[in-house]
């Protein structure tokens, strides 16, 4: 046969290299790393895990303090739209027992006197300017006005009783007058009313008038 014939493959493997070792002086003094064990960069015993601090007291009340700033500003905003929002009907807030005192009696005056006019521009609740034909509203006011002459000849509002308010322009008004009545010698009497108020243009209406003694006007 013709050539070197080969050994068959051996059944175990090869040892591993055998592992230089530093000189004497060079070799190190902890444990020796496993085979195949990395060793570490850090000499001896990792050290416990560090807490880190949480943040300063004083950063923390700042944030709150914000926040807290932050708030009172949308609560300011928002009240500020609401009084706009109330506002913008042209009226000047709601209806007051001066206030309420002060239109009922001159609508009272105003139907002693037989100021037509000023009844039915009362009476017409906001509209009276805008109506093109107004005959209709003045032969109303010249009914009322005389339907109340026949029966006081001098009225006074004395106190209101309650005032009862739907919306900040309206109002719906108990209120007690002191009357004369026309032609008796019976001296002053005490009448209730109910009035119905509303602002409208910086004025206060008194869209209508009803008496609470019955028989009367």
């Amino acid at each position: 046969m013709a050539g070197p014939i080969p050994y068959p493959e051996s059944q175990y493997p090869e040892p591993l290299p055998q592992q230089s070792f530093p000189p004497q002086g060079m070799r190190p003094t902890g444990p020796m790393p496993y085979p195949g064990q990395v060793p570490s960069a850090y000499p001896g015993t990792l050290p416990p895990p560090v807490n880190y601090p949480g943040p300063p007291r004083r950063r923390r009340f700042a944030v709150i303090g914000i926040g807290l700033l932050v708030v009172a500003l949308v609560a300011a905003v928002v009240a500020v739209i609401v009084l706009a929002t109330r506002g913008s009907d042209g009226g000047t807030g709601t209806i007051t027992d001066a206030s309420a005192t002060t239109a009922i009696q001159g609508y009272l005056d105003a139907l002693v006197k037989g100021d037509d006019e000023t009844v039915a521009r009362n009476n017409s609740c906001g509209f009276y300017d805008a109506v093109t034909d107004r005959r209709s509203d003045m032969t109303l006011a010249n009914l009322t006005s005389d339907a109340f002459r026949r029966q006081y000849q001098k009225v006074s509002v004395s106190k209101i009783d309650k005032i009862v308010t739907w919306s900040p322009t309206q109002s719906q008004v108990l209120f007690t007058m002191r009357a004369t009545p026309a032609g008796r010698d019976q001296g002053e009497v005490e009448r209730q009313g109910i009035a119905q108020l509303l602002i409208q243009d910086r004025d206060i209406l008194v869209c209508s008038y009803l008496p609470r003694n019955s028989g009367q006007f």
